[in-house]
């Protein structure tokens, strides 16, 4: 689908000034202002490279007039901003608000009504790309800057340069808003959307708990004997150790393959480390002391035992998975969108498990729009199926 390009100001050094909050003083003319508004844009940055347990480091609003970035390690309390994520007579605008709301529900405690997702909107008119940078060059001419992707954002003081970057995320998302909502409604796909949107308000962040038993799911782990798989344990356990310690991912401290490859090659000496394929000397240093020993404590171990699998579901569960799966990979193709766009995973499932039998039964398990769009065509095929 084509659509008319209109050119606007670059991102960068040519977008207008933002206002960076980082008082208290800032921060309530700030929300002062927020709380007039009928929507807001928002977007997030994070540490997610940077540190053990990710954090909110900025946070990006937009409202007409006026972009600010908020700075959340500075001394201001957010919880007013928590109160306008849950408002439901004010719209915020995300894109890809997944991830964001996983971050900001469990680490502020905040939930939040009222959505608009331009990503998903562009996914739901059967747009093929749709990471921000590319909706906005279709839209807006607009060529964001992409050195800044990878970014410590937690790191003070950021440059002039990373702040117009972030700034970009938002600045332009209620113009994207719009003319996003106008072909979503010319199309006749506005419900669809905003059921679409409230079930993206649901999502549940993942636990940050560390498995220990999480090792099992390292590729290569099968070509490992069982001394290997005893000595692969022991070091994801002291990788995860060493990592909340120093504040870092598990892959800053060591890769999962190299971990792999020292269980594999169960190295006796120093020398012996730096054969091994992703050991650095600066790694050899810090580690290769507890990694030698902890390849000597579990020589000859025996392999440690596999968490039992969950029971494997009924097989008419399955074959009402994989029909419905079939179904909705079909009728994707008819639309021209993604499969996930007619209908999510967790729904299939839902549906397989429970197999319903009347719109009744149906219109607990899918929202109204679908359930209305294809609960006929769900029921029959239920019902031939069985």
């Amino acid at each position: 689908m084509s659509r008319p390009k209109q050119r606007q100001a670059a991102s960068g050094p040519d977008l207008p000034p933002h206002q960076l909050i980082a008082s208290a003083a800032a921060w309530a003319q700030c929300l002062a202002r927020l709380q007039e508004q009928p929507r807001l844009a928002l977007d997030l940055e994070a540490n997610s490279l940077y540190a053990y347990h990710e954090e909110v480091c900025l946070i990006q609003l937009s409202i007409p007039g006026q972009d600010y970035i908020i700075d959340p390690l500075a001394p201001i309390d957010l919880a007013p901003l928590g109160e306008l994520f849950a408002r439901p007579d004010v719209e915020k605008v995300f894109h890809a608000a997944e991830y964001d709301l996983m971050l900001v529900k469990r680490q502020f405690g905040w939930e939040l009504n009222n959505l608009f997702d331009t990503m998903w909107a562009a996914r739901i008119l059967g747009i093929n790309r749709v990471g921000l940078a590319n909706i906005l060059e279709t839209y807006f001419d607009v060529h964001l800057d992409k050195r800044f992707q990878r970014s410590n954002w937690c790191e003070r003081p950021l440059s002039q340069a990373a702040l117009a970057y972030a700034q970009a995320d938002t600045h332009f998302l209620l113009a994207l808003r719009d003319k996003l909502a106008q072909e979503l409604e010319a199309a006749g796909r506005m419900k669809e959307a905003l059921e679409i949107f409230a079930e993206q308000t649901r999502v549940a962040p993942a636990s940050l708990t560390f498995d220990p038993d999480s090792f099992w799911t390292m590729n290569g782990i099968r070509t490992l004997s069982p001394q290997g798989k005893a000595i692969l344990r022991a070091l994801a356990i002291y990788r995860d150790r060493e990592a909340m310690r120093r504040n870092k991912p598990h892959f800053k401290i060591l890769q999962d393959r190299t971990l792999v490859e020292i269980a594999r090659e169960a190295p006796v000496h120093r020398d012996d480390l730096a054969r091994i394929p992703g050991m650095s000397s600066g790694q050899i240093q810090r580690y290769g002391r507890d990694i030698l020993r902890i390849v000597r404590e579990n020589r000859g171990a025996r392999a440690p035992r596999r968490p039992s699998r969950k029971p494997r579901l009924p097989q008419d569960v399955l074959d009402r998975y994989e029909l419905l799966r079939n179904w909705r990979k079909e009728k994707g193709a008819e639309r021209g969108v993604e499969s996930d766009v007619i209908l999510s995973r967790d729904a299939l499932w839902a549906l397989a498990r429970k197999n319903p039998t009347s719109r009744e039964e149906l219109n607990g398990i899918l929202g109204p729009w679908r359930a209305s769009t294809y609960g006929d065509e769900i029921l029959s095929l239920l019902w031939q199926q069985d």
